[in-house]
């Protein structure tokens, strides 16, 4: 056999090698799942995700603006409180109920029901929102008046008030509700906040 035919023989073995490998492979590897398929898929977790009902969305909606007035009380405490102590309790209620508002907003949005406005915390009085026999707004005003040991009480007292209001609301929302998010936060709002007023108590004995 000469030189040329020992390469062309050589060269023909090769490719048929390599062809028997391709076959091979294709053969093993299992066929890619079809983007329609894929996509439906998830179609039951996005509708999993959308269930409500007439509970939860009065739960979000009360305890946006319940937040709302939490955060605002806080802030005015972290400007005015004497102590320390209480200053940083109260930047931590707000740094955890901002997020929350956020959350329980997108809920409201994504089920298409209506967004609470701030106008509506006013007149609002249930839930919480009257912390001995006033509302929000007169709480502000009374927070706003005081200062020092004086205000570190009354901002105490007051919030004690708000968040077993919240507790309340959170309690009823776990008998009624059906959205699994929603039941989640409120579980969180009964462990957070019985816990802060546990500490509020506290802090509450040494002024």
């Amino acid at each position: 056999m000469t030189t040329t035919r020992r390469r062309l023989a050589a060269t023909a073995t090769a490719l048929a090698l390599a062809a028997g490998l391709t076959a091979c492979s294709d053969a093993a590897e299992p066929p890619a799942e079809p983007p329609a398929a894929a996509a439906t898929s998830s179609a039951p977790e996005v509708e999993q995700a959308s269930e409500h009902n007439d509970a939860d969305t009065e739960f979000a909606q009360m305890m946006i603006v319940h937040h709302q007035g939490a955060v605002e009380m806080a802030g005015l405490a972290v400007d005015k409180a004497a102590s320390e102590e209480v200053r940083a309790l109260a930047e931590r209620i707000s740094a955890a109920q901002g997020p929350e508002i956020d959350e329980m907003t997108s809920w409201l949005q994504a089920w298409g029901e209506e967004e609470p406005q701030d106008a509506d915390m006013g007149g609002m009085d249930h839930g919480g929102m009257d912390m001995g026999g006033m509302d929000m707004e007169s709480a502000m005003a009374e927070l706003e008046g005081l200062s020092g040991a004086e205000f570190d009480r009354a901002f105490l007292e007051m919030m004690t008030e708000h968040h077993r209001g919240a507790i309340e609301m959170a309690e009823v929302h776990l008998a009624d509700g059906a959205n699994a998010e929603a039941r989640e936060l409120a579980r969180k709002i009964i462990d957070d906040q019985t816990r802060e007023i546990t500490e509020m108590e506290n802090l509450l004995r040494d002024l």
